[in-house]
């Protein structure tokens, strides 16, 4: 019996999760789990169609991308969830879709911004948009380089990847992450219905004001606070 098999089982569920979610369009999609003292995650198998996946298919790497565990070959976007384990200390879980929204924001390179307080809610920022990769680094180490690509996009914006949990690749998708793999296919969601009502929003209004400073701060801090009072 494998010994990682309880993170086996907790990337498995947040896999079906991400698929009962409706963010996932046939196998397009992954989530990954990591294990901070063992120094290891685990990540849905590339191509393996949610119907037929078993918790026992799922990889087990190192923070280099190197597989531990595992007879399938992992997820093609392993090295972008290695990188980010690598470098963000603080995250437990990390999740990547082809949900439609999301993907339409990124596919016309525009931050999401915010219009209302569901949005406020979650963060109190734009959901930042990464310019598209260089050509240089598209030739290079892709999967590698899309790591370094979210990382260069949170510097330049000045974000706090323990506050703006989400970003989206331009002309790509988008990543979440979380303090579990449970936290990061919540805010795939959570983007996804963000992305949705800022899309809608602009048809009825194409010139929607930005929420306003007062409501950004009350609501992200009712939840997010040292006085919050949102929940039990």
């Amino acid at each position: 019996m494998s010994i990682y098999k309880e993170l086996q089982r907790e990337c498995y569920e947040a896999n079906m999760q991400l698929d009962a979610l409706k963010l996932v369009v046939y196998t397009f999609g992954n989530v990954s789990a990591v294990d901070r003292e063992k120094g290891i995650f685990a990540i849905k198998p590339s191509g393996v169609p949610y119907e037929l996946l078993k918790p026992e298919d799922i990889v087990i790497l190192d923070y280099d991308a190197n597989v531990v565990e595992g007879n399938l070959r992992p997820s093609s976007d392993t090295k972008t969830h290695a990188y980010l384990y690598k470098n963000w200390e603080n995250i437990g879980g990390i999740s990547h879709t082809h949900a439609i929204y999301s993907v339409a924001w990124a596919q016309a390179q525009m931050d999401i911004p915010i219009f209302g307080t569901t949005h406020a809610d979650h963060l109190t920022a734009d959901i930042p948009c990464a310019p598209p990769m260089r050509d240089d680094l598209i030739e290079g180490n892709y999967e590698y380089n899309t790591g370094i690509q979210i990382l260069d996009c949170f510097k330049e914006k000045e974000l706090s990847y323990e506050e703006v949990e989400m970003v989206l690749i331009g002309n790509h998708g988008p990543f979440t992450w979380g303090k579990n793999a449970d936290k990061a296919v919540y805010n795939s969601k959570v983007l996804e219905t963000i992305a949705e009502m800022a899309y809608r929003t602009r048809q009825i209004n194409p010139e929607a004001p930005r929420l306003k400073d007062a409501l950004i701060k009350k609501h992200y801090e009712r939840k997010h606070g040292k006085n919050a009072y949102y929940g039990q």
